[in-house]
């Protein structure tokens, strides 16, 4: 099979997984019932990913490589640490809001009986996030001559808690609660506690 087929095909795989995820939230995605949705045999399946955890994986993967770029876009383009925050904390949420299968699997909701190393990725990537805010917190006293009432780490900490709780309201309300609603509103009064 050439290259391209396959990558396409591990892609609709992962789509239709996501998809799932969104559509029948609560509930238990097989192998068997992810196979009818691609419309192909589990047979099928496993010949591209060797379990579901790696079809989980390949999700994980996606959603890192996705917010990591993105956030590195973001501190290309902007050099004010406020500006840098805010465009951060948005693109998570609007992620969130885009993918709500995916979020089940930010939240841990999707990974309930899955393998322990599915949530320890999603762990690893929190606290990528978690690390990258620092960082940009930090660097403010280098660009801007400014420090904070707080420590980073904490500050870090507490906005990415925000965020959580932020996609946890999301899954929670079978995706009704957008995580982007008050967003603007809520940015005023998160800046009065962190600047």
């Amino acid at each position: 099979m050439p290259a391209t087929k396959r990558s396409n095909r591990k892609e609709q795989i992962l789509q239709a997984l996501a998809q799932m995820l969104e559509t029948s939230p609560g509930q238990r995605i097989t192998t068997a019932k992810l196979a009818a949705e691609v419309g192909v045999s589990e047979a099928a399946l496993y010949r591209h990913f060797p379990s579901k955890a790696r079809m989980f994986e390949g999700l994980i993967e996606f959603i890192e490589d996705t917010l990591l770029s993105r956030i590195n876009l973001i501190l290309e383009n902007e050099k004010e640490t406020q500006s840098r925050i805010y465009n951060i904390l948005l693109l998570l949420l609007a992620f969130a809001e885009k993918n709500p299968g995916i979020t089940r699997i930010l939240t841990g909701d999707a990974l309930q009986g899955e393998q322990e190393r599915l949530r320890e990725r999603v762990q690893s990537l929190f606290e990528k996030l978690e690390t990258q805010l620092k960082q940009v917190l930090r660097e403010r006293k280098l660009r801007e001559g400014k420090t904070f009432q707080s420590d980073e780490l904490t500050i870090a900490n507490f906005l990415l808690a925000y965020i959580e709780g932020k996609m946890n309201q999301f899954v929670r309300s079978d995706f009704k609660a957008k995580p982007s609603a008050q967003f603007e509103k809520q940015w005023l009064e998160l800046q009065k506690i962190w600047l």
